[in-house]
């Protein structure tokens, strides 16, 4: 397990991709550091080159530094509503 400068709920709460920049710090990695690491494709992690932007999957991330991530279940607080509205008609 990797240390990470995010506790585990501020992980949690990455979007779908990040920049590079983020996942650095996640990773405790500073910005230029993570830059050259991922220009030898060397960052710990996939590395996807986007025109001249670099971004990481946060599950990638996740994956690498231990957390996972739950799948979230529906819960529906709604009141139960019965067939007998259309029993009337």
């Amino acid at each position: 397990m990797t240390t990470s400068s995010f506790n585990q709920d501020e992980l949690l709460q990455l979007p779908a991709m990040i920049d590079l920049a983020t996942a650095a710090r996640a990773l405790g990695v500073g910005r230029t550091k993570a830059y050259d690491l991922a220009k030898s494709n060397a960052f710990p992690c996939p590395v996807l080159r986007i025109g001249t932007s670099y971004r990481v999957r946060t599950a990638d991330l996740l994956r690498l530094v231990g957390v996972d991530r739950q799948p979230t279940t529906f819960r529906d607080d709604r009141p139960e509503q019965t067939e007998r509205r259309y029993a009337d008609r």
